[in-house]
């Protein structure tokens, strides 16, 4: 066989035993995206549709880590007599309602540098990265899209969010819990009428007091109130 020949012949060798590693290589890489996928799907929120606590959490820390952190808002958003529906029109359509605001802040979030999570029951919280000049019109619109009334088999259902909003501009050095309690009580406050939207959070609402690591006065906290 003269060099030429033996030189193809290697290289035909070398060929297949590429094609040959490649296959199951290739196999694995399909099951591990697979794998991936439905991760990631295991840690959504399946009504909404949303990203669970852990993962917005782990998102804000993030940002709270790079040179956009000045600008870093996140917002708590609680539904206003949701339960109203599902009272009048039964859980089913409760159900809508929470799917269509998982929708709704989904598409909000994708073209921006956003996240948006299901809490649970109609809770839900937005962490996003916009300028201070424009966070007043961003919020306002955004609110106004949550509460476009929704048609379910023949009935008109009104929807209505509470809306808090902490800025890290206004609360430098907090850590991403401290900035989230300070959202949570900022929306109760507008919830409650103590406060106007949009309400931005002080420091005193980032340091209020809770009752088992959730503000007093949030579902469940009663039954240890007199512990706390």
């Amino acid at each position: 066989m003269d060099s030429a020949l033996r030189v193809q012949a290697r290289s035909g060798q070398r060929a297949l035993l590429i094609t040959t590693l490649a296959a199951p290589l290739t196999g694995w890489t399909v099951h591990a995206l697979a794998l991936h996928r439905r991760l990631a799907d295991a840690r959504k929120d399946l009504l909404a549709g949303l990203p669970c606590r852990p993962e917005f959490v782990a998102y804000g820390e993030r940002l709270l880590r790079t040179r956009r952190q000045d600008a870093v808002h996140v917002l708590m958003l609680d539904g206003v007599d949701f339960k109203a529906v599902n009272d009048t029109y039964r859980h089913a359509a409760g159900d809508t309602v929470i799917q269509t605001i998982g929708r709704r802040l989904a598409r909000w979030s994708s073209s921006r540098t956003a996240l948006a999570a299901r809490l649970g029951g109609d809770e839900f919280a937005v962490c996003a990265v916009f300028p201070p000049s424009t966070d007043r019109a961003e919020i306002t619109a955004l609110r106004e899209q949550l509460q476009q009334p929704l048609q379910d088999e023949g009935h008109t259902l009104r929807l209505d969010v509470s809306i808090g909003i902490a800025r890290t501009a206004d609360l430098p050095g907090e850590s991403m819990s401290r900035i989230l309690r300070g959202a949570d009580t900022a929306m109760y406050r507008v919830k409650e009428r103590k406060a106007t939207f949009p309400h931005f959070a002080t420091r005193a609402d980032a340091y209020a007091k809770t009752v088992n690591g959730r503000r007093a006065g949030r579902r469940g906290t009663h039954l240890l109130a007199g512990a706390a």
